[in-house]
C-alpha cells in the first residue's frame, strides 16, 4: 500500500508542476518584471541588463513553421 500512496503522490506532484503559474496582468505604466530571451544572434540577454536602454520586443514564427 505504500507503493501505492508513494506513485500517487509523485503522479499529482508531477501534474502540479506542469500547470503554468498565471503571471499578474501589468497595466499601462507598470514597470516591466525581468525576464531573459534569446536572441536571433544566438545570445541571451536579460531586461535587467538593458536598464536604460530603449528596448523594442519583436517575435515572429521561425521559418517553415506552423507558429
Amino acid at each position: 500500500m505504500t507503493a501505492y500512496f508513494r506513485i500517487a503522490a509523485m503522479s499529482i506532484a508531477g501534474i502540479l508542476l506542469a500547470i503554468p503559474v498565471r503571471a499578474q496582468e501589468l497595466k499601462v505604466g507598470d514597470q516591466a518584471p525581468d525576464f531573459t530571451l534569446p536572441g536571433t544572434d544566438g545570445k541571451t540577454y536579460s531586461l535587467s541588463q538593458l536598464k536604460g536602454k530603449h528596448v523594442i520586443l519583436a517575435w515572429f514564427p521561425k521559418a517553415f513553421t506552423g507558429g
